[in-house]
């Protein structure tokens, strides 16, 4: 296990040195996005070779932010300022397998190269991340307020509509910690963590 600092946007042979269980720390700007963040995305941008079918304006600005980027599951609580300017107060990662329907054909789509959550995610979203290539960061939950810290800035909010958890906040990160436990060489903690307890389980059933 290494530890190593990367900065958005992230090139390819950075990703490809990552391993499961290395530490990252994630400098740059990255983007939140949650269920209904990855359902628009799908909607009306990845599903329509041709062309969005809408907010094209949206679509050319999220085309460069998530170009060597990272999407972040989470939803944040923010205050905003005397000055109209936001801030985050929590920024803990919400649970990322609920986005498995979607993840792999927005890595995909957008060339994304990480995607931070909790939890892990599913077979298609580990495909994406070989064939991009792509890792799944694993945040640590339970500590919003202080992975909000390493929030310096909001660049942006995008998607308002949607809600504040619900929307796509464009951050300025520094030293945002996360673990990689899903790699670009097809392995997941994940899945080892779940074939030991299926392991375990079926020795209890044999006592």
């Amino acid at each position: 296990m290494a530890s190593y600092t990367l900065t958005t946007p992230i090139a390819d042979e950075e990703i490809r040195r990552l391993q499961v269980g290395d530490t990252i720390y994630l400098n740059g700007v990255i983007i939140t996005g949650r269920d209904a963040a990855h359902k628009f995305l799908i909607e009306n941008y990845v599903n329509h070779g041709d062309g969005p079918v809408a907010e094209p304006e949206l679509y050319e600005r999220l085309k460069v932010l998530l170009d060597g980027g990272v999407i972040y599951h989470c939803g944040p609580v923010v205050r905003k300022d005397e000055d109209g300017n936001w801030h985050f107060v929590a920024a803990g990662p919400t649970t990322s397998i609920r986005e498995e329907v979607y993840q792999a054909d927005v890595i995909r789509h957008f060339n994304l190269k990480g995607v931070i959550g909790k939890g892990g995610m599913g077979s298609r979203t580990l495909q994406a991340c070989v064939e991009q290539p792509a890792v799944y960061l694993h945040a640590i939950g339970g500590a919003g307020t202080l992975i909000a810290q390493a929030v310096e800035e909001v660049e942006d909010v995008l998607k308002l509509e949607f809600g504040v958890p619900e929307a796509m906040w464009v951050i300025r990160v520094k030293d945002f910690p996360v673990v990689v436990t899903m790699d670009s060489h097809g392995n997941s903690i994940h899945d080892q963590v779940e074939a030991a307890s299926r392991e375990k389980f079926a020795a209890l059933l044999a006592v």
